[in-house]
């Protein structure tokens, strides 16, 4: 009788990240965006991630959303890099999300919540605020 070996079952492909920034009609504006895109390369090598916009640059929402169904994307997680809940979100975001659902009922894409509802970027805001104050106070006060 022959051992036989514990099949290796494949892992399922790690979802994808799509970061999502609002736009602006000016390019620089999306650079702390693209840091952030960075940052995630750099911290894990490897991962499916990119960057896309509601308006204004490219790529928007929609073309990255269209991009990972032609690329046979099983499963997106889009992460709102905005400050809190509103209308783009509730309304647009979540419109996108459906007609790509509704197209593509292969790929499960999660919305997740708004950047400024975790605690880590209130904290972090919190400690840029700080950062502000010890920067103002070691600032020599103009004469009276």
């Amino acid at each position: 009788m022959h051992a036989t070996r514990p099949s290796l079952r494949s892992r399922p492909p790690a979802p994808r990240l799509l970061l999502l920034a609002h736009g602006s009609r000016r390019p620089q504006w999306a650079q702390p965006f693209e840091a952030v895109l960075a940052t995630l390369r750099g911290m894990c090598p490897g991962m499916d991630v990119s960057l896309c916009f509601l308006e204004s640059m490219q790529p928007s929402l929609g073309q990255a959303l269209e991009q990972a169904a032609r690329e046979g994307c099983e499963q997106l997680r889009l992460v709102p890099l905005f400050l809190g809940t509103g209308a783009h979100l509730e309304r647009d975001v979540a419109e996108e999300v459906r007609r790509v659902r509704e197209l593509h009922p292969g790929m499960r894409v999660e919305l997740l919540p708004a950047a400024g509802d975790s605690e880590l970027v209130t904290q972090a805001l919190a400690r840029h605020a700080l950062q502000g104050l010890d920067a103002a106070a070691g600032t020599p006060r103009a004469p009276d």
